[in-house]
């Protein structure tokens, strides 16, 4: 098979005390589809201190001279973020976006009805779109789909793209802003189908509202790219796929991304059950898929959709028994090791379905469920930023398709999952195999014996690793070293003529391996 390897992981819990037998095959030609850079995206929320005392802090000698901690904008480019949703979230179903435009003093502060707070909305459009250019990410706009209108949505797309002497391009140009922000992606709302949601609506009703509303937006830039509100809503009793079949139904010829959202938590301690997590991960984008190839069927012609995976990550400490109770946390929630190898799994689970998912958004930035956390003083890495930034590094590769045999296990109220999670990239121009392991048995080291199918594999491979004995580890202001990968390049043990490599217990490797 042209440029395939194999990569045999291989040993089995046996008398001989050697570790359990696992088996994966990568070809490079079973090409799944491009790691979109936009995998690699983030969110900034107008909640606790994301937005006010994270990316925006006036008057702090941190900050730059508009406002923007520098610090955190530093960070944020190191994780490789390359686009940025904005402003919610649950915020933006109450938000009225004329609020935070031109003199910051004459801007309203107004109870926002998402969380409980007061917002000053010093922190706008404006800010918000010289902010992504100054840090170099992709601006990501939501409209409020909750308790907004139409013409809001149109309006908004007029302040920030348009080019003629128009009455919303004035306004932008009164407010300093002469060229058109250019703003390509837009979603159709957040969330609609969350009863918790300002402006929840049924499918029949949303629908018929972003159908209007891609309509004005489109009138007004017809390049733009716009996401629809998919699933959030997976609690008993929700019927999450039949939420889906009518927003792609309806608006199938209008939108280009249809979102799914997910969160997940080890509330009850268990580490190989949280970990098992990318089965509903994996069920809910292929399910999708299936439901866009569906809506598509029969219309050679038919406009391509995507999966915008635009809020995920490890949230179950900082919450409440109601929106407002969950705001008092400010959602400051405090990330340990096994929250980092949670990272890899998620994005195993993107790069696996490379070809539907071509965008995804880590909640959030910084402060709220977040990998950056700061204060006056300064700021410290969570332990989840460093698998995050380092899967960044593999976009625009190639993701391969694997084959694994991996040692099983049972998850509570799931099926049989295999120990190894993984996911593989190809970079065509240096012939490397980039593959990503998550080892999430508590307890087994798995080895692995590497062959490749046309000749040997090179013995020299270049290894990252996050590893730690302690799964509760955490970082803090001062100490935020504990937890981090290890680099080295090593040169792999022989087994005959296949290297060998043994991937930890509750480990996350990323093995580069040159052909």
């Amino acid at each position: 098979m042209k440029n395939a390897i194999v990569l045999l992981l291989a040993a089995g819990l046996a008398a001989s005390g050697q570790a359990p037998q696992a088996r994966i095959k990568i070809d490079t030609d079973r090409v799944i589809g491009q790691v979109h850079p936009h995998v690699f995206g983030n969110f900034a929320e107008h909640l606790g201190r994301c937005i006010y005392g994270g990316l925006y802090e006036p008057g702090s000698p941190l900050s730059d001279e508009r406002g923007y901690r520098k610090d955190v904008m530093k960070a944020m480019q190191g994780m490789g973020v390359t686009l940025l949703r904005w402003p919610g979230g649950n915020f933006v179903s109450g938000y009225n976006w004329k609020d935070g435009i031109g003199p910051k003093a004459q801007r309203p502060v107004r109870p926002e009805g998402a969380w409980g707070a007061l917002e000053p909305n010093t922190f706008g459009t404006d800010e918000f779109l010289d902010y992504s250019e100054r840090a170099g990410v992709e601006p990501y706009i939501c409209i409020n789909a909750g308790l907004g209108t139409v013409e809001d949505a149109r309006q908004w797309v007029e302040y920030t793209n348009e080019s003629r002497d128009t009455e919303w391009a004035r306004q932008r140009r009164k407010n300093g802003r002469d060229k058109p922000y250019a703003v390509k992606y837009w979603g159709l709302g957040n969330e609609i189908d969350g009863p918790w949601q300002l402006g929840h609506k049924n499918a029949e009703d949303y629908t018929k509202f972003a159908l209007e509303a891609a309509k004005a937006m489109r009138r007004v830039d017809p390049s733009i790219k716009l996401i629809a509100s998919g699933s959030s809503n997976f609690g008993r009793g929700a019927d999450w796929i039949n939420w889906n079949r009518v927003v792609l139904d309806k608006l199938r010829d209008e939108i280009d991304y249809i979102s799914l959202h997910t969160y997940i938590g080890n509330q009850a301690n268990n580490f190989e059950n949280f970990l098992a997590a990318s089965a509903d991960i994996d069920e809910r984008i292929e399910v999708v898929e299936g439901q866009i190839a569906a809506a598509r069927s029969g219309r050679p012609n038919a406009r391509p959709i995507y999966i915008a995976y635009d809020e995920w990550n490890v949230w179950y400490r900082a919450r409440g028994n109601s929106e407002h109770a969950t705001g008092s946390t400010r959602l400051e929630e405090i990330y340990n090791y096994e929250d980092a190898l949670a990272m890899g799994m998620f994005f195993n689970s993107f790069i696996r379905h490379a070809d539907s998912v071509k965008m995804a958004n880590l909640a959030q930035i910084v402060n709220v469920i977040a990998p950056i956390f700061t204060n006056k003083e300064g700021l410290f890495l969570q332990p989840i930023y460093f698998p995050i930034a380092e899967y960044a590094k593999q976009r625009d590769l190639t993701a391969i398709e694997l084959w694994v045999k991996s040692p099983m296990y049972k998850p509570a109220g799931k099926r049989e999952l295999p120990y190894l999670d993984t996911s593989a990239t190809y970079d065509a121009k240096t012939k490397t195999v980039f593959l990503n392991v998550l080892n999430r048995s508590e307890k087994l080291d798995i080895t692995a014996r590497i062959e490749s199918v046309e000749g040997k594999a090179g013995a020299a491979a270049e290894v990252w690793e996050m590893n730690h004995p302690d799964l509760k580890a955490t970082h803090t202001f001062g100490a935020d070293t504990k937890v981090r990968p290890a680099t080295r390049t090593v040169t792999l043990k022989m087994d005959g003529a296949q290297p060998v490599y043994t991937f930890p217990k509750h480990s996350l490797t990323i093995l580069k391996i040159k052909l």
